[in-house]
């Protein structure tokens, strides 16, 4: 395997390492080899060279296998020489557009021993995996300004809906329910007001569904999607929606599995035609950065989703079970889970749990 590794800024160069500790002691255990690339790119390198994300790295990059990705952004003092958006536009969309990451996976999972907000919910009840559309919708960047800082300025934010980028993620949607044993799949957008595009949606949904016998299938307004997240969430088991909706309803479904501390990612290129990036969604965290405080379990879940999704099952699932064993026990508990435990103190617990 061939994987580059962009820490990034704040925590992520803290979260990055650790997850490569596990990375390594599941090759050991289950007979895999990999090699690493590292890429300096982020908010503190953009601040020394004034360089985002070349074109040149990007190639290097889609020749790799995967991307273990870490957080962008730097603390408050840093981050007002940084033009807004900079750093999310020209690196983290550039490479999911760039690289046709055209699905962005996030499984909620409510672990054993770990807090929720949510009043008599359990383990049991938050399953749920969130199957986004990466590369179209309102963050294709299709816009602009007219009369730019004048009294009559107008901006434009077009979405960008296509047949080809629904469908192949609706039908990714149902693909991911039929390989995993899931047995439903909720279609989530907002056909009442977005009459065209989601309209679309709605249309392909309905067509792609008639494929996959078996699968129960169910719509639900975005507006309603987040109450039910709230209120009810066992309700749900794949989710398929837009790149908007989805940026919104996957961090709600953080929240509710614990904290972003939990909750990992895969930006996937499902066509393995170039790299697809795994990465904790938490942001750098300059307030706790070098602290030794950061949750490193999203990193380690991600890392399992791309062992996973690189033909290692065995080493994901062993992965994936030693977090679980591990935030079973509180003392295991980083303090955004209102523990105590270092990031290397969590660390070394996961590669123990893995035997």
């Amino acid at each position: 395997m061939k994987i580059a590794v962009m820490p990034g800024d704040g925590v992520g160069k803290e979260v990055v390492p650790e997850g490569l500790k596990v990375l390594r002691a599941a090759a050991k255990k289950f007979g895999f080899t990999f090699d690493t690339t590292d890429y300096p790119f982020g908010g503190e390198h953009y601040l020394k060279t004034k360089q985002t994300l070349p074109d040149s790295a990007l190639k290097e990059l889609a020749a790799h296998d995967a991307i273990l990705f870490g957080a962008v952004g730097v603390d408050p003092r840093g981050s007002a020489q940084i033009p807004q958006g900079i750093l999310e536009t020209e690196i983290l969309l550039k490479m999911r557009f760039e690289l046709d990451q055209y699905i962005n996976l996030r499984p909620t999972r409510l672990l054993p021993g770990v807090p929720t907000p949510l009043k008599n919910i359990g383990p049991d009840d938050i399953n749920m995996t969130i199957v986004r559309e990466n590369t179209e919708g309102l963050y294709a960047g299709n816009g602009g300004f007219l009369y730019k800082n004048t009294p009559h300025e107008v901006a434009n934010q077009i979405e960008v809906t296509t047949r080809h980028g629904v469908e192949r993620c609706i039908r990714y949607a149902f693909e991911y329910a039929k390989q995993f044993n899931r047995k439903k799949v909720t279609l989530v957008a907002k056909t009442n007001v977005l009459r065209f595009a989601h309209n679309l949606w709605l249309r392909a949904f309905e067509e792609v569904k008639s494929e996959y016998a078996g699968i129960e299938t169910d719509y639900h307004h975005v507006d309603a999607c987040t109450m039910y997240m709230v209120t009810k969430p066992k309700i749900y088991d794949v989710i398929v929606t837009t790149n908007m909706f989805g940026d919104i309803i996957t961090d709600l479904g953080a929240a509710i599995q614990g904290g972003m501390g939990m909750a990992a990612s895969g930006n996937l290129n499902p066509t393995r035609q170039a790299a697809s990036m795994f990465e904790p969604v938490h942001g750098s965290a300059p307030d706790i950065a070098g602290k030794n405080f950061a949750n490193p379990i999203a990193t380690f879940l991600s890392v399992a989703m791309m062992l996973d999704f690189l033909n290692q099952p065995r080493a994901a699932a062993a992965i994936n079970q030693a977090c679980k064993d591990v935030v079973a026990d509180p003392k295991n508990h980083t303090r955004d889970l209102g523990g105590t435990a270092s990031t290397t103190q969590v660390t070394t617990a996961v590669i123990a749990a893995m035997g």
